[in-house]
């Protein structure tokens, strides 16, 4: 039997941490899983980017359009009850299409997100472009 921790989360208390005018995010980390509520306002943009953490992304409120791929990437819109699966290292860019609320779940955790070296959702390369 394990002696790990249970730990209880009511997603409406986690602090919520605006990244750039907008994106924002809430975080829950375990040991080897992290889950993350982002808020997405229409127009943000993800920029692109690729990391060694498998993701899975799930929208639970608007719609968000996916750039996958190097030069000439694949685009692909995923909506509100869609999922969608990015494998390690897959470079990846998102735009929101309106208002969008996400869950993130990244296994392991994205230390850049809990360490706040993810300079490329804080700074002006976030936000809308065009």
């Amino acid at each position: 039997m394990s002696n790990a921790k249970v730990t209880h989360y009511r997603v409406e208390d986690q602090p919520v941490e605006e990244l750039n005018p907008l994106i924002s995010r809430s975080l829950i980390t375990g040991e080897r899983a992290m889950l993350a509520h982002v808020y997405l306002k229409k127009g943000a943009v993800v920029p692109m980017h690729s990391h060694d953490n498998e993701q899975i992304t799930y929208v639970l409120e608007g719609a968000l359009k996916f750039r996958i791929g190097d030069g000439g990437p694949e685009d692909l819109i995923v909506r509100a009850g869609e999922v969608l699966h990015l494998p390690s290292n897959v470079p990846h860019e998102a735009e929101a299409l309106e208002d969008t609320v996400d869950v993130d779940v990244f296994t392991p955790p994205r230390q850049d997100w809990l360490d706040g070296t993810d300079s490329y959702l804080r700074g002006g390369d976030a936000g809308a472009e065009e």
